[in-house]
């Protein structure tokens, strides 16, 4: 998953980078609200920390041409604690939540997760997947039970398909959300990271569509499927 940071406090954006990094995700981080637009307006994120009080262009003006030009990705705007009046904007302009500064790293990871998994149609950090069972919260999987090592870059790729699973994802998709903008993205390594899951999980657990991506399969769904037919 990949979460665009637009915070103008050197020390909060750095701060909020390294603990959502810790978590899994892959960030990006703009200091002005000039970039910040660009950034939202040019990549695919599946979720934006946006302050309000930024130079440039404020938050609430970058939301507003977000939502105009059909950006759908869910927005979390931090506020001042005295300033009731930005949040209502803010969810006039099309936030779907809001943080009071100062507020505790963990809190704004809890939110994140919320508004990444409803955007994606799940109630839970956990999604059990006939036996694959992916927990977005600690950042770790499980197969039948017994937890399995991936690195940062395998858990990205495998929360992300998790989060759409049945959904067949091209290589450039799986690119745009599980690298942050400086890193070297090759869709070849994607192939790479495709064959480490399937010696984890199980070989059949990822089905190659020719020539549009990879989909994760959910075997109980295929299960019920024959039973039907």
């Amino acid at each position: 998953m990949r979460i665009l940071i637009v915070e103008d406090d050197l020390d909060l954006s750095r701060q909020l980078s390294e603990a959502l990094k810790d978590a899994g995700y892959a960030v990006d981080v703009a200091n002005d609200g000039e970039e910040g637009h660009f950034l939202g307006d040019t990549e695919p994120y599946d979720a934006v920390v946006l302050d309000l009080g930024l130079p440039v262009i404020d938050g609430i003006s970058i939301l507003q041409k977000w939502r105009a030009d059909g950006k759908k990705f869910p927005v979390i705007i931090l506020t001042a604690r005295d300033q009731w009046s930005e949040k209502v904007s803010g969810f006039d302009a099309g936030a779907d939540d809001y943080l009071t500064k100062p507020f505790h790293t963990e809190e704004l990871l809890a939110r994140l997760r919320a508004l990444v998994r409803r955007a994606a149609g799940h109630t839970t950090d956990t999604i059990d997947i006939g036996g694959l069972m992916v927990d977005n919260r600690s950042a770790r999987a499980f197969v039948d039970g017994s937890p399995i090592k991936l690195t940062s870059h395998e858990f990205r790729l495998l929360s992300y398909m998790a989060m759409h699973v049945g959904r067949v994802i091209s290589r450039t998709e799986l690119v745009e959300h599980i690298y942050d903008q400086d890193f070297d993205r090759d869709s070849n390594t994607i192939e790479v990271f495709v064959g480490r899951l399937r010696r984890k999980i199980g070989v059949d657990r990822i089905e190659t569509v020719r020539g549009l991506g990879y989909r994760l399969l959910d075997p109980s769904k295929d299960l019920e499927q024959a039973e039907e037919d």
